[in-house]
This record gives structure tokens, C-alpha cells and sequence, in this order.
């Protein structure tokens, strides 16, 4: 898979993580160094890490599979796409009560959150037998820093909320994009 293809990708399944870290930055009183790199770090992380498990359980089940390989990319990618989009289009009022995501476990069940559909991205790649490794670290790093420019954002501008749904828009839009590059292939 060529570079700007993985990068895309990379883009597309941080969307999830830049909307989320836009709408702590919107609704923390104060975003410290510390807790702008334990939201990145922790988003950065587990993006990096779901492909690979999706990776691994392709594997298990990719003989079964083989033959509708190119399908199944793409009702998964299609499936992602199609709920990032949905989602963009619900409004969150969630800055009414203040809690520090950052820490606990809202930090674990954000960063789950925001990297399942990464899942099923790694599941793909192991199904249309490409390798992983790059890939992952790709994801991880584009997820860090576009969760650190979203916090930013959202500390920075109380008005970027809305440009958070259309992020999420067109990464739901690239997904299902380039489900249907694979299956057409």
C-alpha cells in the first residue's frame, strides 16, 4: 500500500481522536503540558495498538475469508466511515460537568473509544495481506498530534467545535473512499 494511502487512512481514523480532543480542549479550564501529552500519548497509543490486534485476528480467520477479502475490507471500512459520519451529525453538550479526561478511566475509555475503528482497519490490512508495522506506527503518530493540535484548538477557539463535526465528516468520507479503492481493485 503506497505511503499517501496509509497516511490518509492515518488522517481519517484520527478524526475520531482530534473531535474528541477539540471538545475536552473546549470544555477543560486549563489544559497543561501534562495533560495535553497524557490525552495525546494515550490516544497516540492506542490507535497504534488496535490495528495491530485487528491485524492478529485477520490472521486467525483469513483462510476462512480469503475469497470475499475485498467485501469484507469494505463493508468494515464502510461500516467506520459510515458511523464516524453518523456520529458528527449528534450534538454533545458534555461541558455542563467538568471531569478531567485526562485521567482514570475516562482516559482508558476515551482512548478505547476513539481507536475501535482502527480495529477493524488492521483487521482489513490482514485480510488483504498487507504489513502492519508501518502502518501502525503511522496511525499512532498522526493520532498524537492531531489529539495535541486539537486541544490546542479547542482551548483556542470556542468556535472550533463546529469544524470538529466536519473533520469527522470527511474522515468517515475517506474511509468508505477508499473501501471501495480495495474492493474495486
Amino acid at each position: 500500500m503506497p505511503f499517501y494511502e496509509i497516511f490518509i487512512i492515518s488522517v481519517a481514523l484520527a478524526m475520531d481522536a482530534f473531535t474528541i480532543a477539540v471538545a475536552c480542549g473546549l470544555c477543560m479550564p486549563e489544559v497543561s503540558k501534562r495533560q495535553n501529552f497524557r490525552l495525546s500519548f494515550h490516544f497516540g497509543l492506542f490507535q497504534a495498538l488496535m490495528p495491530l490486534l485487528g491485524w492478529l485476528a485477520g490472521l486467525t480467520v483469513k483462510s476462512m475469508v480469503e475469497t470475499y477479502a475485498p467485501w469484507i475490507s469494505f463493508f468494515l471500512l464502510a461500516f467506520v466511515g459510515g458511523k464516524m459520519i453518523q456520529e458528527s451529525f449528534e450534538t454533545d453538550d458534555s461541558c455542563d460537568t467538568y471531569k478531567d479526561p485526562t485521567k482514570g478511566l475516562s482516559l482508558v475509555f476515551l482512548s478505547v473509544a476513539t481507536s475501535l475503528d482502527a480495529l477493524a482497519v488492521g483487521l482489513s490490512f490482514s485480510i488483504m495481506d498487507y504489513p502492519i508495522a508501518f502502518p501502525c506506527v503511522m496511525i499512532g503518530i498522526t493520532a498524537l498530534v492531531l489529539t495535541s493540535f486539537g486541544l490546542w484548538l479547542g482551548k483556542s477557539f470556542a468556535k472550533a467545535s463546529s469544524y470538529s463535526h466536519i473533520a469527522e465528516r470527511i474522515g468517515g468520507v475517506v474511509l468508505i473512499l477508499i473501501g471501495l479503492k480495495l474492493l474495486l481493485q
